[in-house]
């Protein structure tokens, strides 16, 4: 009689497909059912590949509740807890209960036009808004509805804590402990003019903020990012930035330490 359902998903590459084989064999054996689709009624989801593997599941299983961890075929694979060589070991300390759930927080923007609609875009490392390649956009930037600045330049990127160390890092943004809860906001390459008053570093918002962002000018297309996912949007009225409620429940293992994963990815 088979015990659990786990759903496996891989970015197929030649190794990935090779672990995904070995991990599967030794699952069904011990008595488990194996999908290589998402189900609701899944224990567990096992994302083989990269970082970029780990976001896209994500975001084809729609953030789900269900607990999910990587194994890392990919390059940094900072969201991969498992080496592939070590799979026995993850598949006993599982059996064994010898993990935590490290509940991810993420984030949402609703996207209003001018003819009334909405659209809402999630993301786990970020979300960034901008406007055409090579031409500088121009917002009017509140939070809780207070006017803040004028920014000028390439697009603003918001990112939750655990994204701090993706697309955020390489902006020259701060590294956060996954374990606070906020919104990083750090500009693409900002203007400071007499006309245009942008911050030229990051701000970090408390969670239960919202940042408002309004166009110079509706007439300029715009495009919404999230983890990678463009959108690309015209006559834009305006655009919220918020914590989102869905959150990702990752599997950490009793050795993780957030901070030794930053010095040995990074140092």
């Amino acid at each position: 009689m088979n015990r659990k359902l786990i759903s496996i998903f891989t970015n197929e590459t030649e190794l990935s497909i090779d672990v995904k084989q070995t991990l599967t064999k030794q699952l069904v054996n011990l008595g488990y059912t194996v999908m290589s689709e998402y189900s609701r009624d899944a224990d567990l989801i096992i994302c083989i590949g990269g970082d970029g593997a780990f976001l896209e599941t994500i975001h084809k299983c729609d953030f789900p509740d269900t607990p999910i961890v990587g194994i890392n075929t990919g390059h940094l694979g900072f969201f991969q807890e498992v080496l592939p060589e070590d799979f026995k070991k993850f598949i006993k300390e599982y059996e064994n209960g010898e993990y935590t759930l490290q509940k991810l927080s993420t984030v949402k923007c609703l996207v209003t036009t001018a003819d009334g609609q909405k659209n809402t875009h999630t993301g786990l490392n970020e979300i960034t808004i901008t406007g055409r390649k090579s031409y500088s956009i121009h917002f009017d930037i509140s939070i809780d509805g207070k006017p803040i600045e004028k920014f000028s330049g390439d697009g603003i990127l918001v990112a939750t804590s655990a994204g701090s160390t993706a697309y955020n890092y390489s902006l020259g943004g701060s590294i956060v402990d996954p374990r606070l809860d906020l919104l990083q906001v750090t500009p693409l390459a900002p203007m400071n003019t007499t006309a245009y008053r942008s911050f030229t570093s990051s701000i970090l918002l408390p969670s239960e903020l919202t940042l408002g962002i309004v166009p110079e000018s509706s007439e300029n297309r715009i495009y919404i990012t999230n983890d990678g996912i463009e959108t690309g949007y015209s006559n834009v009225k305006e655009i919220e930035v918020r914590t989102s409620d869905r959150h990702v429940n990752l599997l950490r293992f009793n050795d993780y330490d957030f901070w030794n994963k930053v010095k040995d990815k990074f140092l």
